[in-house]
């Protein structure tokens, strides 16, 4: 095979030895096939795609299209990954053996390679199994909080869920879970990584998974589980006589994925009236056929068909969830006849307020207020600080992510202390920290009591949401991203913010906005600490930068994850007190505008702006 363009014969020869292990490595006909034609097309450009590089483990696990080749999501990739995560517990856990592992999956699939969430799931479930180790896993589709949920309540040493969340449809993913039930930092991540480059070959059996069927070694836990759930969740029920006069009514979406049948569960549970779900999204369907994006964040789009079902319904309030059911978004009927879809900033708002007060009422003792904690993510609203300040409990923030939270909340929880809330601004909330990650179908149920309970006063979630803003400061917020491709071009952008005047300095102000403090979590500086280090870790391989403005704004520029975008997040904090919010967000959008053409400068790298 001719060396790829550009490629040299270095890159030459290592797709040569990839291609060539792949072809006596995949078992699966339609990916191995898939690969024979590229071969034997000469499509070199393909194969580079392909096997480009092998998909990056991360803490957040994998995630990227499903097809062939080591950059995608496949049975060989999938059989290689799990057989280094297996290799790297085993180092770990001296009782692996004894404790075992959960597996469970959303309703993906990509027909033309042969790929989906259930199958992946088996084949991981295999790698375990022939190793002598025991797997709990799950028969049908489950909400992704099941997972930690599984490891904390059978205290096994790890989970691993298949889903992609709100991703394309061709996308796949591969979250894990260690011991304490919440998602794996660093070093784990690392450490499964050189252990799968170790563990590359499959096992003898690791394509039988005919035989997970009658091993001693596979357990079911799907009924035990969701019995075990619903009740832990009824605790968190706070006004059942309410929730059973109430009269408003509710819509569901699950956008085509798994939230469904438990969202439905989870009001039983709460003696609500399940909600009126949308016909056309209820089922799993791959396909995503209604939307776009199946991605409840992206506001309207997203939301037509339930708009349409509550007006015919006369529902006040549209409740959905993305395919993996662990993040919530919350639309109202105002009285204009508008449709207002709260940002997650206002939900986590709502849902702190509601989980405090809720709280306060059962505990009248205010010294129980100082083991008592709130968290939330460094890019999401500081709302909850501000009603942190004033009721007495503590408040800490952490990096972006709820890998970071859930760690927090168990350290936390096991230091005793109470942690009523955690939340992030992209629609993920953990409302039960029997769950530690974001659960949809908690928050879903929490909101519809919330929601349920205003309505006896007379009060609507949008006018709840004014006053507490009222009495614990306006919080304005407003978010946005860049899509780019290139990695240079991220890196060069960055770059230039930490040397914007040729001096290796960072920006003094931003158009007319004066900068007063800076912090820079990639490089670990932070000029409002006495020595100017960072007290959040720091991570160089992610580029994120925190500016706090003279006029009380906050803004962060960060890349993501999991998507080729460079992301903003930007707030303003007013002190308690009726000031008006119209002047606060004019303010807010200046400051945004120059933060778009003065930081990012599209034109000058070439960024495409978010999509409307």
């Amino acid at each position: 095979m001719a060396a790829p363009e550009g490629g040299g014969l270095g890159e030459n020869t290592r797709l040569d030895r990839e291609t060539a292990q792949w072809l006596r490595w995949d078992k699966n006909f339609l990916t191995l096939e898939a690969v024979k034609r590229l071969i034997a097309e000469g499509n070199k450009e393909e194969l580079g795609k392909c096997f480009g590089a092998r998909m990056e483990f991360g803490t957040a696990g994998l995630r990227a299209a499903m097809g062939p080749g080591i950059s995608r999501m496949n049975d060989l990739t999938i059989i290689q990954t799990t057989q280094g995560f297996c290799r790297y517990l085993e180092k770990q856990f001296s009782d692996l053996k004894q404790k075992g592992i959960v597996i469970s999956f959303d309703a993906r699939a990509h027909p033309s390679s042969g790929g989906s969430s259930r199958r992946f799931a088996r084949l991981a479930a295999t790698t375990f199994i022939s190793q002598g180790i025991p797997v709990y896993l799950f028969s049908d589709i489950t909400p992704t909080p099941f997972v930690p949920f599984t490891v904390s309540r059978l205290k096994l040493c790890a989970g691993i869920m298949i889903t992609a969340s709100h991703n394309p449809k061709q996308d796949n993913g591969y979250k894990v879970y260690w011991d304490n039930g919440a998602q794996i930092i660093s070093p784990h991540d690392k450490g499964i990584s050189q252990a799968i480059e170790e563990n590359l070959e499959p096992w003898p059996q690791a394509w039988d998974d005919c035989l997970i069927d009658s091993s001693p070694l596979l357990h079911n836990p799907s009924a035990s589980i969701n019995n075990d759930y619903f009740e832990d969740l009824k605790k968190y029920c706070f006004h059942r006589s309410v929730n059973r006069e109430t009269k408003v009514k509710f819509v569901h979406t699950s956008v085509h994925g798994v939230g469904h049948n438990f969202v439905q569960s989870a009001f039983k549970a709460f003696d609500l009236v399940p909600p009126e779900a949308v016909p056309e999204q209820k089922d799993p369907d791959p396909e995503f056929p209604t939307v776009k994006y199946p991605n409840p964040e992206e506001g309207k789009g997203v939301l037509t068909l339930s708009f349409a079902l509550a007006d015919k319904t006369k529902a006040r309030i549209v409740l959905a969830n993305d395919p993996d059911a662990d993040r919530l978004a919350v639309a109202e009927k105002q009285d204009s006849g508008e449709w207002r879809v709260f940002s997650g900033n206002e939900l986590g708002a709502l849902l702190g307020w509601w989980l405090f007060t809720s709280w306060k009422e059962k505990n009248q003792d205010r010294s129980a207020l100082k083991d008592t904690y709130m968290l939330s993510s460094t890019v999401s609203s500081k709302i909850l600080r501000a009603i942190a300040l004033k009721e007495g409990f503590h408040f800490e923030e952490t990096l972006t992510g709820f890998k970071w939270m859930g760690n927090r909340a168990k350290q936390l929880i096991d230091q005793g202390k109470t942690v009523l809330f955690a939340f992030e601004e992209a629609i993920g909330y953990m409302c039960c920290p029997f769950v530690l990650d974001k659960d949809g179908v908690s928050a879903a149920v929490i909101s519809a009591e919330l929601a349920s309970f205003l309505a006896t006063k007379n009060l609507s979630l949008s006018q709840q949401l004014k006053a507490i803003y009222v009495e614990y400061g306006y919080h304005i917020t407003k978010a946005s991203y860049f899509i780019c491709h290139d990695q240079d071009t991220i890196k060069k952008l960055f770059e230039n913010l930490r040397n914007y005047d040729g001096k290796n300095n960072y920006p003094k102000a931003c158009g007319k906005f004066e900068i007063s403090a800076i912090r820079d979590l990639t490089t670990g500086y932070d000029d409002s600490q006495p020595d100017k280090k960072a007290v959040l870790p720091t991570s160089k391989s992610s580029q994120m930068i925190t500016f706090t403005f003279a006029n009380g704004g906050v803004a962060t520029m960060r890349t993501s994850g999991t998507e080729p975008k460079i992301k903003y997040y930007a707030e303003l904090c007013a002190p308690p007190g009726n000031s008006d919010p119209e002047q606060l967000k004019k303010e807010l959008n200046e400051l945004v505008s120059a933060i778009e053409e003065h930081f990012f400068q599209p034109q000058k790298y070439n960024l495409q702006p978010k999509a409307d």
